[in-house]
């Protein structure tokens, strides 16, 4: 049996006939503790069925027929006492009684019930999800925008938006906190539906009587004209209801009564959230329409009221209008990812699951041998043979093979439609059969929540109450990226994005270079150097090496820029080198087709795979390098932000995008470090805690003894180190990777000391005062300090893995018997000229690292004997001395040697001395001195 067959399980049931106070306690049990599923007892309300049909993989739901009761750890009950509200599920509760299993309860009902908790929370508030809600603000969690949604929804029903008598100071609180999570509220406005007056349910009976509908693109737009004998208030709630009822997406109703003159006329109009106006692509703004007339509001809630003696020529003009501002949808090729995972009927039901869990998907499509499209098989239907235990069954007896396709130019709202009524979460797009990509649930989100701060799936920091502003619309980010970017760079983008709108493609620029967009003043131009950009389909699939295709148009119209190609995705990397006259000399552009990634084991070099713009920025480290902005039309300068970019850049934050992200690559610590340094930013709580998780888990210690396994880690965490130890910032950074404890990273036992602070400080102090940069390797001379704490039979172990230079690795070899032998003889030389003989057979680099480890009596010594001592030269060179009558040879060697000596204990100071000491010392040979009187004679 698999580990998928026989594991524990810790279950949150919701009751029968489920609302969304039930479903809202759970999701938050299962937030407050992760690895709990979720289980509908059975049946749901309407609405919430219709909230899941969207929303269900944003939950952590299994089907009630998946669930083995001797599987079941723990039960988690909430919303009721009762085990008849459970209805099959009911007898789990009596095994969990006979086990002794731990059995808690959540209700805001009063005291009783038959469920023999083992812990309860029960308390009279407005709703049980606020009993939960308040053990989560006390812990801090962070919550998904999906997760605070579904909590406040659950507020809001059972409460009334708060209006119901037994509301509570404390629901006001639980909401707002969630709406500090990012609870969406146009999806809550959405799903709450509120009491009506005795008069104003007369009057929607009337309305619903007498409503039209039209459906123009895809959007459906009602009205509804009422006449009334004097003033009706509370219109404005049977405007929200009959939206609802009548399932529209926009509203116009117009209510008038008799006046002095002509009729008093109400207008009042409603739209749902995702067709109001935007300034990317327009949609209903009913306070634009209302505004000539005197009214006001929003886009999607407004009213006017106003004197008329033609109501029905004003509703059609008002009608008229509204239709001019119903949007074309997107269609199916412009929602679609691709390209999609396809597995064959073949493939076991186990290798289906290992696929689902490698690229986080939540189905697969199955393809025949022609590539054609014959079923697929989702996660639930997995779960369910893992459950029977069909773990080695092909695929093709447990996939759904009644499938429901579209084409590429099916509207969002029929997608949407078809998604909502047959409960499917993935629809295939076909084109001549075969398959062209895939719209899931996340695809209709994104679109649908497009371009709003509180987009699904971001997360945004607790305690933060300050408003977050919107991203920059489409138009607004295109000329903000050109004024940053500067024209020549910008040409060569815009050359690359036409070439690539030809090709049926899309271009995006990603990265770093984003985050410095989105950070820089707007007027400011950036002095880029790395410019990384990628190509994805559209209606035409980006094949591996489209980036080479798109570079080499750039080198035919530039010949001055060297193309590069590397890897076996074929990216494409454009140089334009330093020396060059070209403004863009020094800029390197990459060019790499969308892609994925996994890592085979920690710390490995990450396999890589074709994919989609949406699985490229997934595949990278922090939310603030996940971004992409498309070059391309339509929808240029449109900002992609999946994981919530945007909301960390505005709260100077560094978030991971996954949990075992420092797991996989420990040199993901370092980079958190030098963003968050060189940034100004804080790394976010989670994200520390991920760090100091893998840190104790020992996996980085197991790493060190298995260099050979691993020595892409030793290439990337040099890097890295290069990265922080050359920056202006280095100390902080530094400081910081220690209060983390990362520098454990490269040894166990390293570790910042007040000691090996002074040694860092004294090392760039020399090499700044000096001027030995062009000698030395500053990042180099500080690593070389860090290492010389270790160990000393550590020392050249760590260099080698780290692929330092041969010198380096000598050097911290040979540092300890060097650093005694110069301990005992250094201090007892009587004579400068002792001490050089010693210290000018090593290179500047070992006497650097000695004196600033050793800065009494050694570092003395040698700050002596490279100020002063190392300059001095004596009086008199070999050329003098063949002028002197010395012939030349070895001899000189020793004569010079001689004559320097002399010179650096004072015994010579000037050329007459030191012809006086070489008569003394070195006298010439009679023959030798006659040739040489000869010679001048």
């Amino acid at each position: 049996m698999t580990a998928f067959e026989h594991r524990l399980m810790d279950l949150v049931l919701c009751h029968t006939t489920a609302d969304f106070d039930t479903l809202g306690a759970a999701v938050g049990v299962t937030c407050q503790q992760p690895g709990t599923r979720l289980v509908l007892a059975g049946g749901c309300h309407p609405s919430v069925q219709s909230f899941l049909a969207l929303h269900r993989d944003e939950y952590s739901l299994i089907e009630r027929r998946s669930v083995r009761p001797e599987q079941i750890r723990s039960l988690t009950i909430v919303d009721t006492q009762y085990r008849d509200r459970l209805g099959p599920v009911a007898d789990w509760i009596t095994r969990a009684e006979d086990k002794k299993l731990p059995i808690t309860l959540y209700d805001h009902h009063g005291q009783g019930g038959d469920i023999p908790a083992t812990t309860t929370y029960v308390d009279a508030v407005g709703a049980a999800t606020t009993l939960v809600v308040e053990q989560l603000q006390a812990q801090s969690m962070a919550l998904t925008v999906a997760e605070a949604t579904v909590m406040a929804l659950g507020i809001h029903v059972d409460t009334g938006s708060l209006t119901f008598e037994q509301s509570t100071q404390r629901d006001a609180l639980a909401l707002a906190w969630l709406m500090g999570q990012g609870a969406n509220q146009r999806a809550i406005a959405e799903f709450v539906e509120p009491e009506l007056s005795p008069t104003l349910q007369t009057l929607l009976s009337q309305a619903m009587d007498t409503v039209q509908s039209e459906t123009l693109h895809g959007h459906t737009l009602s009205w509804v004209q009422l006449p009334l004998e004097g003033h009706v208030p509370g219109l404005s709630s049977l405007a929200e209801r009959l939206i609802s009822l009548t399932d529209s997406d926009s509203l116009l109703l117009g209510a008038h009564y008799p006046a002095r003159e002509g009729y008093k006329v109400v207008l009042i109009g409603r739209a749902r959230g995702r067709t109001a106006v935007t300034t990317d692509n327009g949609g209903i703004d009913f306070g634009a329409l209302f505004r000539p007339l005197g009214g006001g509001g929003h886009a999607t809630a407004a009213a006017a009221s106003l004197q008329s003696e033609q109501v029905d020529s004003l509703m059609a003009e008002l009608l008229g209008q509204l239709r001019q501002q119903i949007p074309k949808p997107p269609v199916a090729r412009e929602l679609m990812s691709s390209p999609v995972r396809t597995i064959r009927p073949q493939t076991t039901i186990a290798e289906a699951q290992r696929i689902l869990l490698r690229y986080g998907h939540s189905g697969l499509s199955v393809v025949n041998n022609d590539d054609e499209l014959v079923g697929i098989i989702s996660r639930r239907d997995l779960d369910l043979a893992l459950h029977h235990g069909f773990s080695h069954a092909p695929v093709k007896g447990y996939m759904t093979t009644n499938l429901k396709t579209i084409g590429p130019n099916t509207s969002l709202p029929e997608i949407e439609a078809l998604m909502v009524t047959y409960d499917i979460g993935r629809l295939p797009v076909l084109e001549q059969r075969q398959l062209l990509g895939v719209v899931t649930r996340t695809d209709v989100l994104r679109q649908l929540h497009q371009g709003h701060a509180d987009e699904y799936g971001g997360k945004l920091l607790p305690d933060r109450s300050e408003p977050l502003p919107s991203p920059p619309s489409a138009p607004a980010l295109k000329e903000r990226l050109h004024h940053c970017l500067g024209q020549p760079l910008w040409h060569i983008l815009q050359q690359m994005a036409h070439q690539a709108e030809r090709q049926g493609w899309h271009l995006y620029l990603v990265g770093g270079a984003v985050r410095d967009v989105l950070l820089a003043d707007s007027s400011a131009e950036l002095a880029l150097t790395d410019i990384d950009l990628v190509v994805d389909g559209f209606y035409q699939a980006a094949q591996v090496g489209a980036g080479v295709s798109l570079a080499q148009g750039i080198k035919h119209s530039h010949p001055e820029v060297d193309l590069q190609v590397y890897g076996r995705f074929q990216t494409a990397a454009l140089v334009w080198h330093r020396d060059g006259d070209s403004s863009l000399a020094s800029l390197m552009i990459d060019i790499a087709t969308a892609r994925t990634e996994f890592y085979p084991y920690p710390a490995a070099n990450p396999e890589v795979e074709a994919s989609s713009i949406r699985q490229d920025l997934y595949r990278r480290d922090f939310t603030i390098n996940a971004m992409a902005i498309r070059l391309t039309q339509p929808g240029a300068g449109l900002l992609l932000d999946f994981f919530g970019g945007w909301v960390d850049l505005h709260h100077r934050c560094v978030r991971v995008l996954h949990a075992n992200s420092f797991i996989e690559d420990p040199t993901r610590i370092y980079r958190a470090v030098r963003f968050a340094v060189r940034l100004a930013f804080q790394i976010d709580p989670q994200t520390e805690g991920f760090i100091h998780h893998a840190l104790d888990s020992g996996i980085y210690t197991q790493m060190q003894q298995q260099v050979a396994k691993v020595p892409a880690l030793q290439t990337r965490l040099k890097n890295e180190l290069k990265y922080i130890l050359e920056a202006a910032y280095w100390q902080p950074a530094l400081g910081l990777l220690d209060k983390l404890g990362a520098l454990k990273c490269l040894h166990s036992q390293l570790a910042m000391s007040e000691r090996l602070w002074h040694q860092l400080r004294r090392v760039s102090r020399w090499i700044q005062r000096f001027d030995f940069e062009h000698h030395l390797v500053p990042w180099q001379m500080r690593l070389e300090v860090l290492l010389a704490e270790l160990p000393k039979s550590e020392r050249s172990r760590v260099a080698k893995n780290l692929q330092l230079p041969q010198p380096t690795i000598d050097r911290l070899a040979h540092l300890d018997h060097l650093e005694s032998d110069w301990r005992q003889t250094l201090p007892a030389c009587q004579t400068p000229s002792q001490i050089v003989q010693q210290l000018r057979r090593h290179d500047l680099a070992t006497l650097l690292l000695v004196s600033a480890r050793h800065p009494r009596p050694l570092g003395q010594i040698i700050w002596r004997y490279l100020t002063h001592w190392a300059e001095v030269r004596p009086p008199l060179n070999g050329h003098d001395l063949k002028q002197l009558g010395y012939r030349p040879g070895p001899r000189y060697r020793q004569i010079l040697a001689a004559l320097l000596a002399a010179t650096l204990d004072g015994h010579i100071q000037s050329r007459c001395q030191a012809r006086q000491f070489l008569a003394e010392h070195f006298p010439l040979p009679v023959s030798d001195h006659e040739e040489t009187t000869k010679g001048r004679e």
